[in-house]
This record gives C-alpha cells, structure tokens and sequence, in this order.
C-alpha cells in the first residue's frame, strides 16, 4: 500500500520541479527516474527501457529528419513564392498560421517554427508591422498542426506506444487527423480572424536598437592628442582607466577594425566603440581625457561593415547554449564572435556579458564574419533570426530529405512498416545519399527531450503497475464521473491540458495515460476516447511562455511577457475543450 503513496509523493515532487524551472526538464525527468529506483517503485531492470521504447526512437528520426529539410532550403522557396499575399494583413498572417500548421502535421513543430519565424519576422518587417502580432499566432497554430497525426507531436507518438503496450495494437499514422483536424481548423479561424489583435504589439518595428537598448550603452569616443593613453597600447588603455568596459570596434582613419590585439596602438583621432553603463562612461572620459565623438544616438549600423555584421538569434529550448555563458563557450576566441547584448523577457542585459549564462527564449546580438556568422550560430544550436539567403532553383540533392520523408510517411500510413523502421529508413537514406553531412546528423537530435521521454517512461508504468493510477482514477470518477462518463472525459481533457501549462507535455502524457484508462475501464467505455483526450490536452497548452518549447521560443522575440499568453491562450483552450468534446465523442464513440 506504501507504494502508491510514494510514488505520488515523486509525481508532486517533480511536477513542482518542472514548475520551478530551474533544472532542465530532462535533469528533471532522471531525477524522478533515480529517486523510483531507489525506492523500488521502477525495478532496477527496467530503469533504462525507456531508451528502446519504439516512440524515442521515432520522435529521434523526427527531428533529423526535420532538421535536413529545413537545412535544404526547399521550404524557403516555395514560401518566397508567395510573397504577392503578405500586402493585405488578414492574408498574410492566415497564410504563415495555415502553413505551419501544415508543415507541423508531419515534422517537428520546434523544427517548423524554427524555419518560419525568421520568415515571417522579416516579412512583417518588410510591411511595417510589428512582428510580435505573428510570432504568437505562429507558435500555436504549429502547436494545433501537430495534433492532426502520428508523427505531429511527442504526445501523440507516446499514447500510441501506450496503447501498443495495453492492447497489442497502436494508433495509425492518420487516427488522429478527424478529430485534430476540427480542432486545428476552428482553432486557426480564431487565431487568424480575432485571435492575433489579443497579441500585444510590444516591438512596434523590432529594430535592433529597440529591443537591445543600444543607445544606452554603445559610445563612440575620439582620442585626443593630449590623452595619457594616445599612442599607448589597447591593453594599457583598458588596465589604466579603472571602469568596467569592453571595446567593441575601433576606427583608424576611417577604417573600421573589429577584431584587434591588445598589443595595437591606439592613434590620435581614432574613434572607439564601446559599450558601458554611464557610470563607467563617465570614469573612462575622466582618466582617459577622451572626447565623445559627436551628440546622435548610436546605431547598430555602425557594427558593422562589408566584412563585420551583427545578426539576432534566439536560445531555443534544448540548445547546448542553455546553462553556458559566452565566456564558458569562448564565443570570442574560438568562434570569432563578439556578444554585444543579451535580451531575456523584454529585459537587456548589457553588463558582464559574457559572465551571464544563456536562458531558453534569450534573444542575443552577435557580431562576426559576414560569410560565417549564421552557419556558426547554427553551428552553436542557435536560432538565427534572419532569412537565410536562397537561390531560387534547387538541385536534386536539395529535394531528396523531403522525398524520402514522404516516402517514410507513405510506408507508416500504408502499414507497409512499422512507423519506427520506417522513419529510420529515411533516415539511413537521408545519409547514405549525402543530402545531409553526417556531422549534422548528431546536431539535428534534441537528446534532453529524447533523456526526457526515456526517463519518464518507465515512471509512467510504474503508475499503472503500483495501482497509483487506480487510486487517482477512483479520486477522479468520485469527483467528476458520478454523474456521466463525458463529465469525466472533459475533466481529463481540461486537467491534462491544465497540468501541460505548467510541465513537459511529454512527461504530462506518460502520467495521464495510465489514469485515463483506469477512468474509462472503470466506467465500461471506450478508452481510446480517453487516451485521444490526454493526447490532445499534452499538445495544447497555451497559458503560459513554460507551457510548450515553441511558447518559450517566441516570448524574446516577440518581447511578450508572462500573462500575454494567457490573452489568446486561455480563449483557445476553452475553443478546444468546446470542439474537441464532440469531436472526440462523435470520432470515438464511448460505447
């Protein structure tokens, strides 16, 4: 009897941890998973089987092969193909809301919206509008895309491993489409007609200079003949004025220079670029008998030159980034890049840069080489937030990660095989044919959301096994089921979709699936009624920037705060529960 209780007790202990958000959700998820062990509630030999679980495997080829479409460029054209549309605004944010949810059907909704946020971003811009009414938008619509098959979301691809194990048989690759489907169509006319004017319009041009505050703390000084630090070196300048500040750029007889020695000489009449609060402003002008060069607010232009740019990208969720400082990733040294400014919920942080540790959603300013800045970025795990440049006129080789997807698609639906080999498949062929480096092929894989789902697997049986899952089904039909079985399946939908708000949708799924089906078995009903409704509640959580990755990727962005997601998101999960009932009793009959 004791095992139940404990195991609840680690339930609460790590939905709090999730809550919390100060450990990564994977750290998290081993936690729980040690602490079952420990306590014999996961036997010793089970503790690893959720790596051979067909559902990390898949969810694994998933994103690889996501990221080598994206990576191709094939999507990229196609959208530049519809440009005529973006004038009219009803039409252009209908035309990225519909798109991404397609795309987010059959790839990974992260990998979806990574592609077209730069997009969309840049094609608002163009049109003079705020970006931050579509980046909202997009995240949820790539969110209910995802609910309309197998492969659209980790949750859907878990409760079909869930019901394998209970029945013999899982969901096929289109079971879940009548009922996503309804939900995704209602839930976009909303977000597209009236949903989007509840998005505030915080980033009125999303310039640079806005979102990082750059006329705060860029200065351009000249040096005076008299100064004690002309024709004295850069090392000796930064030790002697006693203030704490990075030069950023100096400019010698016009000439611009980004990347410098501390042993080069600082002349008279160069300019300096650096970056400081007033206050140690104030002390360099004191010790250094420098002038300020001229009374206009600084420019990001001025970072940059045919050779130097400055790009924006965003820490997304999973990014090795997370938890590291650019100091501990020697951004400077060993990638050739300058940290300029870090912005994180709408806040900038522009002091000891490269001391602060990156958070999911922070979006950062980078300076370095034209031609390597973006495919370094990526190369980092980062999201560059500009277009990527594209020829239009793709090669053969560009097409082939998007054939064999298809194909994979094709051979799941058709039950050719498994859903698991097939995708492998795709995978095997992805690289056999060399449409994408092998190196890339580790890159592409979010192994914290893959630990995740392996660790919290066996925890998720252990509910079932222990009888926790009884006990919390008895809880549920005493409180909601005495009066029908929809009562019971609509306070399922509503908890599962609260308990996703604030925890991994993942690990939401696992710890409501047991219960869903004790609820049904309990009732004598259908319990795929039951297990569609906790697929559906996992995948839709929309009340706050924690509640989904694609949530947290648009939050710096977009400089939307805590309870902006509740503005949109709060009427979209009432639209869901409203049409997902019917839908789900109408699709999956209880009796």
């Amino acid at each position: 009897m004791y095992q139940p209780l404990i195991l609840f007790i680690i339930l609460v202990i790590t939905i709090a941890l999730f809550v919390w958000g100060y450990w990564r959700y994977d750290f998290v998820a081993l936690f729980a998973l040690v602490l079952s062990v420990l306590t014999g509630i996961v036997p010793a030999k089970q503790a690893f089987s959720g790596f051979s679980n067909p559902a990390v495997i898949t969810v694994g080829c998933v994103m690889i092969l996501t990221y080598a479409i994206t990576q191709s460029g094939v999507l990229n054209v196609l959208l530049t193909k519809l440009e005529f549309l973006f004038k009219k605004p009803l039409l252009h944010i209908s035309l990225f809301t519909t798109t991404i949810a397609i795309m987010s059907a059959f790839m990974n909704n992260v990998g979806a919206l990574g592609l077209m946020m730069p997009i969309a971003i840049q094609s608002f811009i163009k049109q003079q509008t705020s970006p931050s009414i579509i980046l909202m938008p997009i995240a949820f619509s790539s969110v209910l895309g995802g609910l309309m098959t197998l492969i659209g979301t980790p949750p859907n691809l878990l409760i079909s491993s869930y019901r394998e194990e209970i029945i013999g048989t899982p969901y096929t690759m289109f079971d879940f489409f009548p009922v996503g489907l309804a939900i995704a169509f209602f839930g976009i006319l909303f977000i597209s007609l009236i949903g989007w004017r509840l998005v505030p319009s915080r980033q009125k041009n999303n310039k640079t200079d806005d979102l990082f505050q750059m006329s705060d703390y860029m200065t351009e000084i000249k040096v005076l003949k008299n100064s004690p630090f002309c024709d004295k070196t850069i090392k000796e300048f930064l030790a002697g004025t006693q203030a704490d500040f990075d030069l950023i750029a100096m400019s010698h007889r016009g000439k611009k220079k980004f990347s410098f020695s501390k042993k080069d000489i600082i002349r008279k009449n160069d300019i300096l670029i650096i970056e400081a609060s007033p206050d140690n402003l104030e002390k360099i002008l004191e010790s250094s008998q420098f002038i300020l060069a001229g009374d206009k607010p600084f420019s990001s232009k001025k970072l940059s030159d045919s050779d130097i740019i400055i790009m924006e990208a965003v820490v997304p969720p999973g990014s090795n980034m997370v938890g590291r400082s650019a100091a501990m990733a020697n951004l400077r040294y060993r990638h050739s890049i300058n940290l300029l400014a870090l912005s994180r919920k709408g806040i900038s942080f522009r002091q000891k840069l490269n001391d602060i540790r990156f958070a999911a959603g922070d979006v950062i300013l980078l300076q370095g080489n034209v031609e390597t800045l973006r495919e370094t970025i990526v190369d980092l795990g980062l999201l560059p937030l500009a277009e990527r440049d594209v020829k239009i006129g793709l090669s053969q080789k560009n097409l082939l990660p998007l054939l064999f997807y298809v194909a994979a698609i094709i051979l799941a639906a058709l039950q050719v095989l498994p859903i698991t080999i097939s995708f492998l498949c795709a995978v095997l062929a992805v690289v056999i044919f060399k449409a994408m480096p092998l190196h890339n092929l580790y890159r592409s894989i979010d192994s914290s959301v893959l630990l995740l789902l392996a660790a919290i697997i066996p925890i998720g049986g252990a509910i079932e096994t222990t009888g926790t899952a009884d006990l919390i089904s008895n809880a549920f039909i005493q409180i909601a089921g005495q009066h029908s079985p929809v009562v019971a399946l609509i306070a399922v939908l509503i908890v599962t979709m609260t308990l996703s708000d604030f925890m991994n949708n993942a690990a939401t799924a696992i710890v409501m699936a047991p219960i869903a089906l004790n609820i049904a078995r309990s009732a004598h009903v259908n319990i795929d009624t039951f297990l569609m409704a906790v697929a559906i509640g996992a995948s839709c959580s929309f009340l706050t920037p924690i509640a989904h990755q694609n949530n947290t990727m648009v939050m710096g962005p977009g400089g939307y705060h805590f309870f902006d997601y509740a503005r949109l998101g709060l009427i979209l999960e009432i639209i869901i529960v409203v049409i997902g009932v019917p839908a789900l009793l109408w699709i999956w009959p209880l009796h």
